[in-house]
Parts: structure tokens; sequence; C-alpha cells
């Protein structure tokens, strides 16, 4: 516990280090909100989901902060359904068997922009006959725009942008944009103020209702955009922190751990077994990493998961050449008066390499192992990149993979690849500034540079 104190103690004459283990620290702890409010059932159920989960959203916005930076502020997504502010609902007599249900949607429109669709999902209860639905659009200055009429099954949705008849009602103009703009102006403008959706239906049984829900979905969404499925990027971008932090350390962990341990039991034992352990690696060296993971991807492509990926990075990884490093170090240490008076107490092999070998390295082993972190992690977001990624979890490489595949930077959707691509940035910086203060810390050689 001692050495660690002395270590923060070290951290803090290095602000570069300071700053990359606040960052570290807030993606920790990042990760682990993200676990708890947002658990992995949960993540995998929405990130699969379609219409059901995501049917509010729009698609392909960016996030809603970038109104910040635009002259023109652009409309968010708006849900009005039946007991939200502004949404009023009344129910007439007509004859016996008939009623009148009028429902109205009252909302302020103080957008520069133009919003991207609007929808009216319904829902009806009846037996045999089917309610019927009319709906008008009151604008600020007072116009009343007749919109289209629907049946009303169980679940029905009127599309008011694919509306045909409307279009030709509004001389052409996408709804979108001829129910918001001024007609009196040759630009379109929008007309800032109250608007009213109005749905006027008929029931013709005693126990009939009709319901809907009004959504007007906006130019931008959310903390992080949407995607070509309408869902919301905060879910992916969140849950790649601790999958991308637990791969990295893993990763890092088990490589430099198991290749010190081979390179300790090499040097020990010496002989054959440190002859066939230098071959091996020197084999391993010259073989192509990624070439050989991207193969061992395509082989399990039906049973592939982050573990399964996890565990050939490392099988790939143990040979490398820390293992020449680190068996130079142990040739040294081997010879060290305390190891022959280790010996001469009756202590045993094993003992020797865990006990005694191992443990000289540690200064070398810890910045090794935090600057290797940020490579796994890159190495993780590169193989969903290339489709041999986890195809369940939602990551930053799957992210940015999904905007590769849907044309995001030649669609002008700069959001969907930055976002990722900035978190696998940060991360990487974070570990290197700390980890070449760590080298410096526990290489006496390095503080004078």
């Amino acid at each position: 516990m001692k050495w660690f104190t002395q270590t923060l103690k070290d951290i803090r004459q290095y602000p570069s280090a300071v700053i990359g283990l606040a960052i570290i620290l807030v993606m920790v702890g990042m990760a682990i909100y993200t676990i708890i409010a947002i658990p992995y059932s949960e993540a995998i159920r929405l990130w699969r989901g379609g219409e059901d989960i995501w049917g509010d959203n729009p698609r392909t916005v960016p996030p809603a902060w970038t109104n910040l930076f635009r002259e023109q502020t652009q409309p968010e997504t708006l849900v009005l359904r039946m007991g939200d502010e502004g949404v009023t609902k009344s129910t007439s007599v007509i004859s016996e068997n008939m009623d009148d249900v009028t429902i109205e949607y009252t909302f302020d429109y103080d957008y520069d922009g133009f919003p991207q669709s609007l929808s009216v999902f319904f829902t009806a209860q009846y037996e045999e006959r089917l309610p019927h639905a009319s709906m008008s659009w009151v604008t600020p200055d007072g116009r009343t725009i007749r919109l289209g009429e629907i049946s009303v099954g169980s679940a029905e949705t009127y599309r008011i942008d694919q509306d045909d008849r409307l279009v030709r009602r509004l001389d052409g103009v996408e709804p979108r944009i001829g129910l918001f703009a001024d007609p009196d102006l040759e630009t379109p403008t929008v007309v800032k103020g109250t608007y009213t959706l109005r749905v006027e239906g008929v029931v013709f049984e005693e126990e009939s209702d009709l319901d809907a829900r009004f959504v007007l979905y906006g130019q931008v969404h959310g903390l992080a955009g949407t995607d070509h499925r309408r869902r919301d990027l905060t879910v992916a971008l969140l849950w790649g922190t601790p999958i991308a932090l637990s791969f990295g350390l893993l990763a890092a962990l088990g490589t430099t751990v198991t290749t010190m341990i081979i390179a300790a039991i090499g040097v020990w034992f010496g002989g054959v077994v440190d002859g066939l352990i230098q071959r091996i690696t020197e084999i391993n060296m010259v073989l192509p990493f990624l070439p050989i993971l991207i193969m061992v991807g395509t082989f399990f492509e039906n049973g592939r998961s982050i573990w399964v990926i996890l565990g050939w990075v490392i099988a790939l990884s143990i040979f490398g050449a820390g293992i020449k490093g680190y068996r130079a170090i142990f040739l040294q240490v081997k010879e060290s008066p305390y190891i022959e008076a280790a010996q001469a107490y009756g202590a045993s092999n094993w003992r020797l390499i865990i006990s005694y070998l191992v443990p000289r390295i540690i200064p070398v082993l810890i910045p090794g192992l935090v600057s290797a972190i940020p490579a796994y992690v890159f190495l993780e977001a590169s193989l969903a990149v290339l489709g041999i990624g986890d195809p369940i979890l939602p990551t930053w490489g799957k992210l940015i993979d999904d905007a590769r595949s849907n044309g995001a930077l030649h669609n002008g959707q700069y959001y969907w690849v930055l976002q990722p691509a900035v978190l696998l940035m940060v991360v990487g910086l974070a570990f290197a500034l700390l980890g070449f203060a760590l080298d410096r810390i526990f290489n006496p050689r390095l503080r004078e540079v």
C-alpha cells in the first residue's frame, strides 16, 4: 500500500498524468453508471429493437446540442399523448350507439426550421364497426387546413407527410413545410406560435373508444442523435465505454502477465524450455496478427462474441516481442545474490519464479500494461469496423461501421462518426498520458528526460 501512495504522490508531479488519470476516472464512472442505469439485457433489447421501441424518434438526425452552433434553430422531436399538457379529449353523444370524440393537440412551435415529418398513431376499441376519424390543422394566424380521414382499426398510422391529397391541397408543397410556412411569402418561412391538431372521430358502438398519439419528428434529437433505424446513439456511446475499458484492461492484463510469466519460466529452466519459447516467439512475431484475427473471426462467425474475440487476442499476443524484453531483464535478475540465498534455504522453482523473479519486473510491467490498454481498445473497435466484432453488443466500433455502411460522411451526418471516434481518441490519450508518466516514475533513467 505504501508503494501505491508513493506512486500517487509521484503522479502529481506530472500535470499530464493528472489529466490522464482524471479522464480515466471519469470514463470508469461513466462505465459504472451505464451498467447500473442500462443493464446488459436492456441494452441488447434496446439496440436490437425496431419501430416498436424507437418509433417516436426521427431518422438520422444530429444531437439537440448542435442547435447551440446554428444560426437557425432546428426543431426537436415532440410527442403528445393523452394526459400530456396541451392534449384535451371530449366526447359527446350523437345517438344511442354513436358518439363524437374530439381530441386536440396544442403546442408551441418556436423553431426556425421545419420538422422532418409528422405522424398520428391511432388506437381504437371496437367490436365490429371501425371508428372513423378526420383531422384538421389550425395555424397561429388562424388558418384551418383540412388533413386526411381514416377508418381506425385496432392500430393505424396516418403519416401526414405521405398524404398525396394533402400535398395537392398545399399546392405541391410538402406537408412538413406547408403546414408551418407563411403562404404569403415565396421563400418558405416558419410561422412561429401556437399550433393545434384537431382529431374529430366518430365511434359507432356503445363501448367503442378512440385514442391517438401525435409525433412531430424533429431535425435534432437527444444527446447523441439517431441512426438509420431511429435508434438513440446514446445507448451505444454509453455502453461502448464499459466494453472498451473492460476489453482493453483484460486483454492488456492477460497478455502482459502471461507473457511475463512465460518469459520467467523460460529463463529459469533454460535449455530446451527456453529454446522452445524463443522459437515459438520468433515464429509468432513473423505471423501477421490482424489477418489471423480476421480469419478466426470469419471461422467463428456464428458463435462470435466479445469474449471469444478477447480469448483469441490474448492467445495470439502472449508470445509477442515482449518476451524478448522480459527475458533480458530476467537473465540479470537470475544472477542476483538474493536468488542464490533463496535457493540455499530450499525454495522451489515455482516459488523462485513467482516470489523472486516476477516482482522485480513490476516497475517495467505497470507502465507497459497501462500503455497497452488503448491499443486493445482500438483493436476491438477496428475489428468491429471490419465487421468481425460482436454482432450483438452496441460498441463504438459498431457505430462507426454502421455509419460507414450507411454513407454517413457522404450524407453529411458527421456526428455519427465523430462521437465514437472522439471517445476512442480521448481514451487513447488518457492512457498514453498516464503511461508515459508511470514510465518515468518507475524507470529512474527517464526521470531527467
